[in-house]
């Protein structure tokens, strides 16, 4: 048991998004977050000439109490095997939905601020993202349902008419539905 206990610890750390990751982990495209350990005998790795679509449907708030999603940092780390792979991001074709719990996530400075007291967690690393190519949405209903409303949503967060039409809209565009 004691053996496992520092590996846990280590990949906590890794979740809630250490700025620096520890020897033997990387986060070579999304920079301190989404660290993961790639070995090189590795099977059934990504084809980088190959493009690559999948839908991230992020429903529930934080679990770790770090104040980052931990679903977001899922998305990290799915960047950063690929890229670690050497699919370039243009091969990426990577959308977040965000609905129910997290809907937080997605609110602007001020209002996430004025809500809970405290700046957003999440706001640099969905910037990284964004930076990568990674485009987000977030539920009409839940943005609604959160008594929210598109201005209070932080810059480049779109507005999906339902995060269920998403998903089946992507479904039909060949996207693999990622929950």
């Amino acid at each position: 048991m004691r053996r496992i206990l520092p590996s846990l610890a280590v990949l906590g750390a890794l979740l809630c998004g250490a700025a620096s990751p520890p020897p033997g982990w990387t986060s070579p495209t999304i920079p301190g977050y989404g660290a993961i350990h790639v070995w090189p005998q590795a099977t059934d790795r990504p084809d980088p000439a190959h493009t690559y679509k999948a839908l991230f449907v992020l429903d529930s708030a934080d679990s770790a109490g770090t104040g980052l999603n931990q679903a977001l940092l899922q998305v990290a780390r799915a960047v950063n095997e690929f890229g670690a792979a050497g699919v370039p991001l243009a091969h990426l074709r990577f959308r977040v939905v965000i609905k129910g719990g997290a809907t937080p996530i997605v609110l602007n400075d001020a209002t996430f601020q004025a809500r809970f007291h405290k700046p957003n967690p999440n706001r640099d690393l969905i910037a990284r993202l964004e930076k990568a190519g990674v485009t987000f949405l977030v539920c009409g209903n839940a943005l609604f349902g959160f008594q929210a409303n598109p201005a209070q949503l932080a810059p480049g967060i779109g507005v999906a008419l339902s995060a269920l039409s998403s998903e089946i809209i992507a479904a039909d565009q060949g996207y693999a539905i990622i929950q």
